[in-house]
């Protein structure tokens, strides 16, 4: 019987050792932003996240929600490094270092065709918040708010119009499809002449956002 009890009284503190050591792992939190899936490894920070725009979509910069008339651009991307990824739920925060905007023309009755659209006053901050939704805040750093340049080739010679967006702006996240949207984000006008619209909304999807600095590119997934 005493044999028995030890074996016994030895079983119970083998579980409880090995239940010890299973439970911080089981505790651990997936992180805001990760890889592959859900579950998959944490991004680093100094990683660099990338995208372009979802297949078939296109960056527009118009006259009012919804509207067509404006400038759209087939062509855009961004590049981004990550400088912070907590524990979820929780906020990661990213440093936008480029956005580009190519393959563009113009609906704006006078334009003859489209220059240029350029990020200003980069780099931004991104802060990605847990969850869906509206969880995406993009705002301007030292050197300035965000911003977007339209340059634009018309009848009466070439036109420059500036906007800024002072208290930045909104977007949200995707895992399926591994996008970050932003949809009708208004901009006021700083400088330029009557064609340019008093307020210019952006919208855009990008997607799959993938980490270039891992191994494979693994698409990004937040928690």
């Amino acid at each position: 019987m005493r044999i028995c009890r030890t074996l016994a009284a030895a079983s119970l503190a083998a579980i409880a050792l090995t239940g010890a050591a299973v439970a911080p792992a089981q505790a651990d939190a997936a992180a805001v932003l990760t890889t592959g899936d859900a579950s998959g490894p944490a991004v680093s920070v100094g990683d660099t996240l990338t995208a372009n725009l979802v297949s078939g979509t296109a960056a527009t910069f118009t006259d009012g929600p919804g509207s067509s008339n404006g400038v759209s651009c087939a062509s855009s991307s961004f590049s981004a490094t990550v400088t912070s990824n907590p524990a979820a739920p929780g906020s990661a925060t990213e440093q936008l270092n480029s956005q580009s905007f190519d393959s563009c023309t113009s609906s704006v009755m006078g334009v003859m065709g489209v220059q240029s659209v350029t990020a200003t006053s980069l780099p931004y901050t991104n802060t990605v918040t847990s969850g869906s939704g509206n969880n995406v805040s993009l705002n301007g750093g030292t050197a300035g708010p965000v911003g977007i340049t339209v340059v634009l080739n018309t009848l009466l010679g070439t036109v420059e119009c500036d906007y800024q967006s002072p208290n930045g702006i909104s977007g949200s996240t995707s895992n399926s499809g591994n996008t970050i949207g932003f949809a009708n984000q208004p901009a006021n006008l700083v400088s330029g002449p009557g064609l340019c619209f008093s307020t210019g909304y952006f919208s855009a999807s990008y997607g799959p956002v993938t980490d270039t600095s891992a191994a494979g590119s693994p698409v990004l997934y937040v928690n």
